[in-house]
């Protein structure tokens, strides 16, 4: 049962800030800048993503921003941890709060205040959120990703697999009781990738989707 006081629900806010924060640090934005000149926002998918990078910038520079987005919601997911050891947070709460970190991280990554609110879609924050909250199943889900995408060369497709690979992980195994707020969660955040990828979906469905050949040649 959730029980806070004011001292605690506003340290818990502190928090949240600190996790949308940090997940809005705009790795794409500020690495195609520094070493191309270019806003990868102006190029390709017009996102701030890892993927768009690889497309734009190429294969280097998209594996360090998707490392950098992963870390971002790793990093979010473990503030949980951190204001637990300083009892800020009881122990029994703290998977509901790595998901609430977790969460205002990812919305940071979509919706970044140092980059006028236009990010990415938040896959790779996402990935690293699951990471700090189940590492195993994290690893199932980035599993899956890699499959679909050798085998379809679709990252939209992938992306979207991926993420049901989590709540449909967590549902096949010995749940506890604090872990079905995650399940829904889970299952929500897939609404959400399907639809923010329902341009995809239109144009897998009708043959026109671009399909990613890795490693990508930097175009600019």
């Amino acid at each position: 049962m959730l029980n806070f006081t004011l001292m605690s629900i506003e340290i818990i806010a502190i928090g949240v800030v600190l996790a949308y924060l940090l997940g809005s640090l705009p790795s794409a934005v500020w690495l195609g800048q520094a070493y191309s000149g270019i806003d990868v926002r102006d190029y390709g998918s017009g996102n701030a993503g890892a993927t768009n990078t690889f497309r734009v910038l190429g294969k280097k520079a998209g594996m360090l921003v998707m490392a950098l987005d992963i870390f971002k919601g790793l990093t979010a997911v473990t503030l949980a941890t951190v204001w637990t050891q300083l009892g800020f947070i009881a122990e029994s709460q703290i998977i509901l709060f790595k998901l609430i970190f977790g969460i205002g991280a990812v919305i940071g990554h979509i919706f970044p205040i140092y980059v006028g609110f236009k990010g990415g879609k938040g896959v790779a924050t996402l990935l690293g959120m699951i990471l700090g909250i189940n590492p195993v199943v994290a690893g199932i889900c980035a599993a899956v990703f890699i499959i679909v995408l050798l085998v379809t060369k679709y990252v939209s497709l992938s992306s979207i697999l991926g993420t049901l690979t989590f709540p449909l992980m967590l549902l096949i195994t010995d749940i506890e009781p604090n872990e079905i707020v995650l399940i829904i969660f889970g299952f929500n955040f897939f609404l959400v990738v399907l639809f923010t990828h329902k341009k995809n979906v239109r144009r897998i469905l009708n043959g026109t989707e671009n399909k990613t050949n890795f490693p990508a040649k930097k175009n600019i």
